[in-house]
Order: structure tokens, then C-alpha cells, then sequence
């Protein structure tokens, strides 16, 4: 999965934690509206709002079409969009929080939902007046449930996924893959057929070692999970080994690229990804990055579920994500006209019209229904997907513990060691558990 660069390190994290928390603790000795919401401002009812999120500028364009909409029928709110890219919005954030100075609607990722919630950034969504969540599809809030508290609501309904290219498939001579019952032995094996038939030209997937949602789908297809529900790391140091192990299956096969060129494409922007370029036939993605690399690529792709250990679709592993979400400051001093505005995102059909699938699918199954034959090609095959393999479910995954942001990085590292032969694999495993551990920390 192709990401923007992370935010900042160790160090700079945990200043802003720490200034989170002493933030916090501050407001609340002052006796500042710690948790009800509040319905209008001093001035004559009128409301001003700010909301922020990271995005393109195809994101920004339509989220302000939206908050056109919205404050056209709500004359008394004025909502302020505050936006960036990925690399710098965490750090902005972090900054605003610290400074009690947090905009009023925040978009959420999961990697951080349980960080600013567990220091008390993020009203319990449960108690927000004024939300709805009646309408939405089995299983998308559980994302960001956790303590007793809803405190991200599902923007867009998403799911790990293997994207293939017909294109470079055809080239090889090599049948698709029927992902109703492949095993991980088949997706090796087609993997490395694809790559002796390409000859260089092409390699048949790209390692699974570069993200971390690829180790929680393999735990959690093992009875396991990357994350437990109390916030500890829950994948154990013999499934871990195992994960290299594959890793390496699929390096001493051929499957995947070289180590160096591997390396390389980790981190490379998504349109010069190998994936992007044709390199390869397969590789791992969120679903909704499906539009994205149809766009990069200039070919149609196509969305495949994940491998199981059985070749069963349903014990895969995979579940309903968050692609992000929206939460509300816990310091917001209009909370009610706050949850009204997150409730206009997720459930009102007009807001649903002008967003479509960008975010990823509505939870929302009404808005759902409304922007499906509105969508275009990519969205909509991102859309059926999630459609098809809805039965195949299993509960969301926990969100990570605070900490639990930086093990994408921390895997990348660990995953190039393994395919360099610097590390055998349960020296990896070992390693890796215990600098994750040390994050947690």
C-alpha cells in the first residue's frame, strides 16, 4: 500500500503527547466545557466552526462544495475548512491540540483515533447530540468503538484487498486467480509464474512486508491480531516468524522483485509506484486506492480478496475499515452544531451527491444506495467489491494503542533486513515485537 512520508519521530511525538495531556489537564482545572455540548454562541446564535483535513485538492474542492451547501441552509453557522497534506497535518494538529486551540471537526486516521481519545481530545460520539448512526452498514462503527466509545464515526467504508492488472496477466499467459479460494501456496505460486513468464519485464506481486495490515490480516486469519482490544500488541513472536518466513518464500521464488528494488518502491510516490508503472501484476492496497492507481496506471485494475490459510474467503481475515473518520473535540465550545455538521456528512443524501465515493464508500446504506450509479467506473468496482465480500466479514480489527502509529515504518525496516538476509526471520520477529513494544511504552 503506497503512502505520504509519516509524521514526525519518537521525539517530537512524544513532546506533543505530553502537551496534549498537560493541555488537557490545564482546561480542566480552569472549568472550561469539559464534555457537554453547547447549542449557540454569544453572538446572536451565529456559530463559527472550524474543520479540518488532509487531503488533494479534488478532496478540498468537494468537501467545499459541501460546506457551501450546508451553511447555505444553515445561515447562523459559518464553518472554516482548515486543510493540508498528510506530511504536515499531524504535527499541526498535535500543536493545536497541545495549545487548546483544536478545530471543532477533526478527520480522523485510525493509527491515531485511539491516541487522542485515550488523552481526552475526542468527545464520545455516543453522547453527541444530534448524530445518527441508525442507517449505517453492520460493523463499519466498531472501527472506532473502543472503551465504551464511539470516537470516530466511519467516513468511508474500506478494506484490505490485493489489486491485479489484467494487462500485465494477459502478457504472461497467466490465468486470474479465482480469489474466492486461493491460499497464500496459490498466491506464491501464481506469483512466480507470472515473473519466469515476464522475464524481468514484470514480477508477479510486490512484497506483503510493507505494511502492517498485511502482518494483522495474516494474524487474524491464525486466530491472532496485530492489535487486542485493551490496546496491547496481540500478534505473538511465532506468527510473526511465520509472516517473514513467507516473506522470504516469496523473495527465494521470485515472486517479488529484488531487495534493493523492493527498498526502493516501499516508499515511492504512488505514480511512480511498480504497481503504478506496470511492474507488477499484483500488489496490496486499501480499497478505495483503487481509483488512484486506475488513474496512475492508465490501465483497469481489478480488486482480489486477500489470501487465506485454508483457501476459505471468509476466514481471510478481512473486515470493514474506516478509511478515516470524523471525530469532534472534546474543548469544541459548539459540540451540538459540531455533531450536526458530522451528521450532514454521513447521512444526508445531498452531501453523499457531491462527495460520492471520494472518502471511500458511504456507510451509510441510503447514501449508499443514492451514489452507486453515480459513481465512476473505479469507484463503482471499488463499491461492488465491498458489496461482494460483506458475508465474508469478520469484526473490525482494533484501532492502534497509542504508540501503535509508527509500526508501519518499524515493519518496512524489518521486512527489508529479512529480504537482505541481515535478519533471519524469528530474529526479525524479535526484533520487531520488541521495538513495537517499546513504542507502546
Amino acid at each position: 500500500m503506497r503512502h505520504i512520508p509519516r509524521p514526525a519521530g519518537p521525539r517530537l511525538r512524544a513532546f506533543a503527547a505530553a502537551a496534549i495531556a498537560a493541555s488537557l489537564l490545564v482546561a480542566s482545572a480552569c472549568g472550561g466545557n469539559s464534555g457537554g455540548p453547547s447549542s449557540s454562541s454569544a453572538d446572536g446564535g451565529k456559530v463559527t466552526l472550524r474543520f479540518t483535513w488532509w487531503g488533494s485538492d479534488t478532496r478540498t474542492k468537494l468537501t467545499q462544495q459541501v460546506i457551501d451547501a450546508y451553511q447555505k441552509d444553515h445561515p447562523n453557522v459559518t464553518i472554516k475548512g482548515e486543510f493540508g497534506e498528510w506530511a504536515g497535518y499531524w504535527d499541526k494538529l498535535a500543536t493545536t491540540v497541545a495549545a487548546n486551540d483544536a478545530p471543532d471537526i477533526i478527520q480522523m486516521d485510525e493509527k491515531y483515533l485511539r491516541e487522542y481519545a485515550d488523552r481526552g481530545a475526542l468527545l464520545d460520539l455516543k453522547k453527541a447530540d444530534g448524530l445518527d448512526t441508525g442507517k449505517f452498514e453492520p460493523d463499519t462503527l466498531g472501527a472506532g468503538e473502543f472503551d465504551g466509545g464511539l470516537y470516530g464515526l466511519n467516513a468511508g467504508i474500506n478494506s484490505f484487498a490485493v489489486v491485479a492488472n489484467p494487462a500485465v496477466f494477459k502478457a504472461a499467459g497467466v490465468a486470474m486467480p479465482d480469489d474466492t479460494k486461493w491460499t497464500w501456496d496459490d498466491f506464491a505460486r501464481i506469483s512466480a509464474e507470472v515473473s519466469a513468464k515476464m522475464n524481468g519485464k514484470a514480477w508477479g506481486t510486490g512484497a506483503i512486508g510493507t505494511n502492517e495490515a498485511g502482518l494483522n490480516l495474516w494474524a487474524r486469519q491464525r486466530g491472532e491480531s496485530l492489535w487486542t482490544k485493551d490496546g496491547k500488541l496481540g500478534v505473538s513472536p511465532e506468527k510473526t516468524t511465520d509472516f517473514f518466513k513467507y516473506v522470504l518464500k516469496l523473495r527465494d521464488a521470485k515472486s517479488i522483485p529484488s531487495a534493493e528494488f523492493t527498498a526502493q518502491d516501499m516508499n515511492a510516490p504512488l505514480d511512480q509506484s511498480a504497481m503504478a508503472t506496470g511492474k507488477l501484476a499484483m500488489s496490496f492496497i486499501w480499497s478505495n486506492q483503487l481509483v488512484a492507481f486506475t488513474k496512475a496506471s492508465g490501465q483497469p485494475l481489478k480488486l482480489l480478496r486477500i489470501p487465506s490459510a485454508d483457501g476459505t474467503a471468509k476466514d481471510n481475515g478481512s473486515y470493514y475499515k474506516g478509511s478515516m473518520f470524523w471525530s469532534i473535540s472534546s474543548r469544541s465550545k459548539h459540540q451540538k452544531e459540531a455533531a450536526e455538521f458530522v451528521n450532514y456528512l454521513a447521512n444526508n443524501t445531498a452531501a453523499g451527491n457531491i462527495l460520492l465515493a471520494e472518502r471511500g464508500v458511504p456507510p451509510n446504506t441510503e447514501v449508499q444506495a443514492a451514489v452507486t450509479p453515480k459513481l465512476q467506473p473505479a469507484d463503482a468496482a471499488s463499491a461492488k467489491f465491498i458489496k461482494d465480500i460483506g458475508t465474508e466479514l469478520g469484526e473490525p480489527s482494533p484501532a492502534p494503542p497509542v504508540g501503535g502509529g509508527q509500526v508501519e515504518k518499524i515493519i518496512q525496516r524489518y521486512t527489508t533486513e529479512v529480504l537482505f538476509g541481515r535478519q533471519a526471520p524469528d530474529a526479525a520477529a524479535k526484533a520487531f515485537l520488541d521495538e513495537v513494544n517499546g513504542e507502546l511504552k
